[in-house]
């Protein structure tokens, strides 16, 4: 009888979904929200999260645990009771608490590392199905840019693995088992793709509230997407890497220093940005000095500017 070639990947898959599964919660969120008639009605969410450190730390979506009331995390069919530590509603992400010291965390991978077409894992509490249950799929396409009715998602990872509401907060998984990103379901036009914020986002995000103890968001007020070949090609220009500028908020940073749509940033403090996160990666680490330089090329010329950071103070 022929073998299966596909068995051996199939173990593979098997095995890590299991080594993952005591690794990966179902929270459960319990609040009151006014109805129609202002009268106030019990309501209950279900998501995803999964744990990052062994006393107790795990992290999920911010809109997850949005609504306030109660927060149970179910862990390896073990209940808690969970606390929010602290969120940032601009990255998405929030930081909970349980109150064990014997957790099993999940290995951290590097999102900056990901390929295009490369096989994931999403694992997850897919529309209240108490779980965890797991979708398998390909990286579809990296350093998305998602804007919805009250939020601008950067950087996101986009994938073809079925992610749905409740995979909210769960690890996406290379098959190495490491997590490269955390899942979102945020956004409700999305069909048949999926999106995940990138680990390396998050690990920054736990390093700013590590260092100073709260969630900051330093920001310029500039929405910009990767340029790379095709948008270059079609644009007629000379490189292709840098990030464009589709938007400048009004009366921002940016805005005052002369900053327009259209323009193209290639480096920040003298490091090139190819993607999203750079940028946003080089004004954590400048935030204290309030400032930030940039180059910057517009109608085929290039020029410095420099442009304040504001700093904003999330949780």
């Amino acid at each position: 009888m022929k073998e299966n070639l596909l068995e051996p990947l199939s173990n593979e898959i098997s095995k890590l979904v299991e080594d993952s599964w005591d690794s990966v919660a179902s929270v459960i969120v319990a609040g009151i929200r006014m109805d129609a008639f202002l009268r106030p009605v019990p309501v209950r969410g279900v998501g995803s999260a999964f744990v990052i450190s062994h006393d107790g730390y795990l992290v999920t979506n911010n809109h997850v645990v949005s609504e306030t009331g109660s927060i149970e995390v179910l862990i390896g069919g073990r209940r808690f009771e969970g606390v929010v530590v602290t969120r940032s509603p601009s990255r998405d992400v929030a930081l909970l608490r349980v109150m064990e010291d014997e957790l099993k965390p999940l290995k951290l991978g590097d999102s900056d590392s990901i390929r295009v077409g490369e096989l994931v894992l999403a694992i997850g509490s897919p529309l209240g199905l108490l779980g965890p249950n797991v979708s398998l799929g390909v990286v579809s396409a990296v350093g998305r840019t998602i804007e919805g009715e009250g939020f601008i998602l950067e950087d996101l990872i986009q994938t073809d693995a079925a992610i749905n509401p409740g995979n909210s907060g769960g690890p996406l998984l290379n098959m190495r088992g490491e997590v490269i990103g955390m899942t979102t379901a945020m956004i409700p036009y999305a069909q048949g793709i999926g999106f995940a914020i990138p680990i390396n986002t998050i690990k920054r995000f736990m390093e700013i509230f590590s260092r100073y103890g709260k969630a900051l968001r330093p920001w310029i007020g500039v929405i910009t997407i990767p340029l790379g070949e095709h948008i270059a090609r079609y644009l007629s220009l000379k490189t292709s890497e840098g990030l464009l500028v589709v938007r400048v908020l009004r009366g921002s940073p940016a805005y005052l220093s002369g900053i327009r749509e259209g323009d193209i940033i290639i480096e920040a403090m003298g490091h090139s940005v190819r993607k999203v996160g750079d940028l946003r990666k080089i004004l954590e680490e400048y935030m204290e000095r309030g400032m930030i330089r940039l180059k910057i090329i517009r109608d085929y010329k290039a020029f410095n500017l420099e442009v304040p950071i504001a700093v904003e103070e999330e949780g």
